[in-house]
């Protein structure tokens, strides 16, 4: 589990509304995480699972982690898996792969 850089940020990503399925309807949650690329996002609720990525956190200013997602494709790749057809192993689906 990630940690970030603040309390507002972590109950932002956190956020689970009981009104709401998919966080991405849901007009109370603002920042999306992705944990495979370490990136934060501000969700943009039309309907799909868009995000604008952003570099500081809109409640302390910190500074946000680099984006892992070229990364990520490049381990993948190292890996002769195609991230677009072939199946993922578990640990490319959240953020366990950065500890190898």
């Amino acid at each position: 589990m990630a940690e970030h850089c603040c309390e507002s940020m972590a109950r932002q990503v956190t956020w689970t509304c009981d009104q709401h399925r998919n966080s991405s309807d849901c007009p109370d949650k603002l920042v999306g995480f992705d944990e495979r690329f370490v990136e934060y996002g501000l969700l943009i609720h039309d309907g799909g699972g868009s995000a604008v990525i952003i570099l500081f956190c809109p409640w302390c200013g910190t500074r946000l982690p680099d984006s892992q997602r070229d990364r990520w494709f490049d381990a993948l790749e190292a890996l002769g898996i195609d991230p677009g057809g072939d199946e993922l192993p578990a640990e490319f689906q959240d953020g366990r792969w950065l500890q190898f």
